[in-house]
C-alpha cells in the first residue's frame, strides 16, 4: 500500500508530467525534422548532384534475386539482396545535425533568461522584528 501511494506521489509531481509532455513534443519534432531533411533539403541536393536520391544510394555487396516459379512450386528460392545504405545513413547525419543545432538555440536562450533573471538585483530583505520594534519606538519618542 505504500508503494503505491509512492507511487501516485511521484506520478503527480509536475516535472514528471513536463518531462511527458516533453517527450511528446520531441518524438514530433523529430519527425518533422526528418521530413524537412528527407523531403526538403535533400530532393534539391540531390538534383544539384544529378539527380541522385540519397535514400537510394548504396552500396550492394550481394545482389537480390526474385524466386523463381515453376507453376505454383518455388523453384528458387528469393535471395534478398545485401546492401550499405549509406544514403540513408547521410540523410540521417543531416537530421541530427539539424536537430542537434536546434536543441542548442533552445538551450542557449534558456540560459541567456536564466541569466538575465540572475542579474536583476534581488529586492531588499524586510526588516527583522526588532528593527520594526525600534523604528516604532523612535518614532514615538520624536512625536513625544
Amino acid at each position: 500500500m505504500g508503494m503505491i501511494k509512492e507511487f501516485k506521489d511521484f506520478i503527480n509531481k509536475g516535472s514528471v508530467i513536463d518531462m511527458a509532455v516533453g517527450l511528446i513534443l520531441a518524438t514530433y519534432f523529430g519527425a518533422i525534422i526528418k521530413s524537412l531533411v528527407n523531403d526538403i533539403i535533400m530532393p534539391p541536393i540531390g538534383m544539384l548532384l544529378g539527380g541522385v536520391d540519397f535514400s537510394q544510394l548504396k552500396f550492394v555487396m550481394k545482389e537480390g534475386s526474385a524466386a523463381v516459379m515453376d507453376g505454383d512450386a518455388i523453384v528458387t528460392p528469393a535471395i534478398s539482396e545485401v546492401a550499405i545504405s549509406y544514403g540513408v545513413f547521410i540523410n540521417t547525419i543531416i537530421t541530427f545535425i539539424i536537430v542537434a543545432f536546434a536543441i542548442f538555440m533552445v538551450v542557449k536562450a534558456y540560459n541567456n533568461m536564466k541569466k538575465k533573471e540572475e542579474e536583476k538585483p534581488a529586492p531588499p530583505p524586510a526588516p527583522s522584528k526588532e528593527v520594526e520594534l525600534l523604528t516604532e519606538i523612535r518614532d514615538q519618542l520624536k512625536k513625544g
